[in-house]
């Protein structure tokens, strides 16, 4: 691996990291959330800076050209990652179906009993 390669794989990593770390830190993500950007970003950092990592463990697992080992690994944390959004994404779908017909009552009984004070306001 030539030098530029191997600096340019280091500041990406770095990069991914701080912006990870910040966006926790801005309270753009909560814990739960980042722990794989976390994760994957600390993946990229080890694998940058001891690129040897990957190759062993590639030829641990028997898998030919480490690239794909990578590849695989970065397509498992972004399906995970796609499930656990989903599965927020349907509490919060239900939560706003509860809300939203909890305030269609609220208004159904506000209607009901303007009318009634109108009613009684008219006798």
């Amino acid at each position: 691996m030539n030098p530029v390669s191997y600096a340019f794989g280091i500041v990406a990593a770095l990069i991914a990291l701080a912006a990870v770390i910040e966006m926790m830190r801005r309270k753009r993500f909560r814990e739960r959330h980042a722990f794989w950007w976390l994760l994957a970003a600390v993946l990229s950092l080890v694998i940058a800076i001891f690129p040897s990592v990957l190759e062993f463990v590639a030829s641990a697992l028997g898998i030919e050209v480490p690239a794909n080992l990578a590849f695989f690994v970065s397509i498992v944390i972004l399906f995970i990652v796609s499930v656990q959004h989903s599965a927020e994404l349907t509490k919060l779908e239900d939560k706003t179906r509860v809300l939203a017909e909890h305030t269609a009552l609220i208004e159904q009984r506000l209607d009901e009993v303007t009318r009634r004070l109108d009613d009684a306001d008219g006798r």
